[in-house]
């Protein structure tokens, strides 16, 4: 079996390559661009690690080139895409709008067209929870209405709506994939966990919006990419078009997170400040679909999960 996989130096893009290529025998060909939306180091820090298994392939690649898109579909003939690759960040997207729209418009658009001019089994794509927007009947289930609050929530309504329409009109077989606040080893900077641990290590404020009253349906990232192996077991047996809430369906205040921090003697200075533009006070979805689907069931405990992502991030920033 042969899999592309975009995004393949960015934080799940990464974590479900390794998890292919040390429990699979596929054969994996990852895609990334190494945008400066955060440390480009961690990006290729991350690729170094892929490059090391036999099975795995890497081209640098910006998935806006449709001419450098098309010539690794045609030359490989992938039989399932993982698109993870986009412009990520909620706040950015407020002052870096056309980042978006290159990236998750355009881009996008670019993958649905390979993905179906050569004849891919099924694309599953990243989606977001950030769709859901102000939506506040918890917990958020798929058939829900969407009110995005911001450009990258709409951007992944787009996506899932262009994949539907390729679905109906092309036989395009895709699963939309809604994350909720994925965290763990390798984490994205701008991500408030590592933030977190960072502001403590290198002396600085954590900032903390909304007064620390913000909830998050935290999902750890070695559960996600499980799910994710699981849906690519069971993909006959899925419908042609889905979306699915990838979630744990267990809320966490902020305030948890830094007590269970604290127990771990992570304890930066905090200046607290108020809502910001664009942000969601509370994430908490429903994934009963997903769970019925794949059979999933243990989830990692968040205590021990943080515990693993300190641990991490001590040995990938002082034990080199």
């Amino acid at each position: 079996m042969k899999i592309l996989i975009t995004g393949s130096a960015g934080f799940i893009g990464f974590n479900f390559s390794k998890f292919l290529l040390v429990n699979t025998n596929f054969k994996i060909i990852g895609i990334d661009n190494f945008n400066d939306y955060y440390d480009v180091n961690l990006k290729r820090n991350r690729n170094k690690i892929l490059l090391k298994f036999k099975n795995y392939k890497f081209k640098k690649i910006d998935i806006c080139n449709n001419k450098s898109l098309n010539k690794i579909f045609k030359k490989e003939k992938f039989d399932f895409v993982f698109h993870f690759a986009a412009q990520a960040g909620v706040r950015y997207s407020i002052k870096n709008p056309r980042k978006y729209i290159d990236s998750n418009y355009i881009g996008f658009f670019n993958i649905l067209e390979n993905s179906n001019f050569y004849k891919v089994k099924r694309l599953f794509y990243a989606s977001s929870s950030s769709i859901y927007g102000e939506n506040s009947k918890f917990p958020l289930k798929e058939k829900y209405l969407t009110y995005p609050k911001n450009i990258y929530g709409l951007s992944k309504k787009s996506n899932e709506e262009l994949s539907e329409f390729y679905n109906r009109y092309y036989g395009l077989r895709s699963i939309g994939l809604r994350f909720f606040t994925v965290y763990g080893e390798w984490g994205r900077p701008d991500m408030m966990m590592i933030k977190y641990i960072s502001a403590f290590f290198n002396k600085k404020k954590f900032i903390l919006h909304n007064f620390g009253n913000h909830v998050r349906d935290f999902t750890y990232v070695g559960d996600v990419v499980k799910i994710l192996f699981l849906l690519l077991k069971n993909n006959n047996k899925i419908k042609n078009f889905e979306i699915l809430n990838v979630c744990s369906n267990n809320p966490i205040p902020l305030s948890k997170i830094i007590k269970t921090m604290k127990e771990n003697d992570i304890v930066p200075k905090i200046k607290k400040t108020s809502l910001q533009m664009a942000d969601i006070i509370k994430t908490h979805g429903d994934n009963k679909k997903i769970l019925r689907i794949t059979n999933f069931r243990k989830f990692s405990s968040i205590k021990d999960s943080i515990k693993k992502t300190i641990i991490w991030y001590k040995e990938y920033f002082f034990q080199k």
